[in-house]
């Protein structure tokens, strides 16, 4: 068997944030195989050359033997997409032979080396991380953590990692089926992307193990829980526990309103904010257009608005009459969208 594969999903638009997530990973597990599971296509003039980046493979969407995987894709908005292919790829890389395969977001960068999973993962097939692991005693706390874990799933899983066992491979294929068909943004009807499905997991599987170690996944939404502070000696705590790794989710827009709110005055969280900026700057996509996604559009340019992708992914009888949903053009699917007001 090989030993671990660790990988992220991710486009071009987070290019710089998987290139962070690939130096830290490397950083502290040089030994571990980083892939990048890449759903997009680069824009005209855009330089990206794969010998050149740190990850040890590249993997596209359309090699993931996805039947339709153009027409499936369509459905899903950016995101949406970027969590259904999570599964898939898992199950590849556990049926590749991996002996541990771990998946870490774009948006996350390691501070330490991950010890405590490893070391969990000899003993269970599965390792989630719970967004809190303790309870709340304010009540905009309880809103923001213990509500928002009920509405979109107890477990981030911007983290997940499995151990090539029976139980762990028949997690793979599960949340692969699950994902392919279910990963939808859509809290009112029970889904939130991959989230709530492995609220499901710890019932479903055997030898499940829930880490609760706080300096894993840390967050803005849960700071409040895990207040960052560094020694003077540059050790890092979140907690009573080491950093392991944080999770900078949307850093420069709402994240960091978080951060504000749950830092209650602390300022140490802020010098990871500004390395974090830092790497980004360093790792620029240059040339990149702003929000590029090349299945953002449609052929002619015209951006999918999520209606049409609703549309796409629930109406059977749209799917039957046009074969390539991104196509322009009369007979096409945007143009019986633009006649029907869609």
């Amino acid at each position: 068997m090989r030993e671990i594969a660790c990988y992220t999903s991710a486009t071009f638009s987070y290019l710089d944030r998987a290139r962070v997530w690939a130096e830290s990973v490397r950083r502290f597990h040089p030994e571990w195989e980083i892939v990048l599971l890449l759903s997009d296509e680069a824009p005209a003039g855009f330089k990206f050359d794969p010998d050149q980046e740190a990850f040890d493979r590249i993997v596209h969407i359309s090699e993931l033997g996805i039947e339709d995987w153009r027409r499936w894709m369509f459905g899903h908005d950016i995101v949406e997409l970027c969590t259904a292919v999570k599964g898939t790829m898992m199950d590849r890389l556990l049926t590749e032979g991996y002996q541990r395969v771990v998946y870490l977001d774009p948006d996350i960068a390691l501070f330490a080396p991950l010890d405590e999973m490893l070391d969990m993962l000899e003993r269970h097939s599965v390792v989630l991380t719970p967004h809190v692991t303790r309870a709340a005693t304010l009540m905009h706390d309880i809103i923001d953590n213990e509500i928002s874990s009920l509405q979109h799933g107890v477990y981030n899983l911007g983290f997940v990692a499995v151990n090539n066992t029976s139980a762990g491979r028949e997690y793979g294929a599960w949340w692969r089926d699950r994902l392919m068909h279910f990963c939808h943004d859509d809290v009112p009807n029970g889904l939130f992307t991959d989230q709530r499905w492995c609220d499901l997991v710890p019932a479903l599987f055997d030898n499940v193990g829930i880490l609760r170690h706080s300096g894993y996944n840390v967050a803005s939404w849960n700071l409040g829980h895990r207040p960052v502070t560094v020694t003077k000696e540059g050790d890092i705590f979140a907690g009573d526990d080491p950093l392991r790794f944080f999770h900078f989710t949307k850093v420069n827009t709402v994240g960091e309103n978080m951060l504000e709110r749950y830092s209650y005055g602390r300022t140490d969280v802020f010098e990871l904010l500004r390395w974090y900026r830092e790497r980004l700057k360093f790792h620029l996509a240059d040339g990149l257009p702003t929000g590029w996604w090349a299945y953002g559009t449609f052929a002619d340019g015209t951006p999918i608005n999520k209606s049409r992708r609703l549309i796409w992914r629930n109406r059977s009888d749209a799917r039957e009459l046009f074969q390539d949903p991104y196509a322009c053009g009369p007979g096409s699917f945007k143009e019986w969208c633009d006649e029907h007001g869609f």
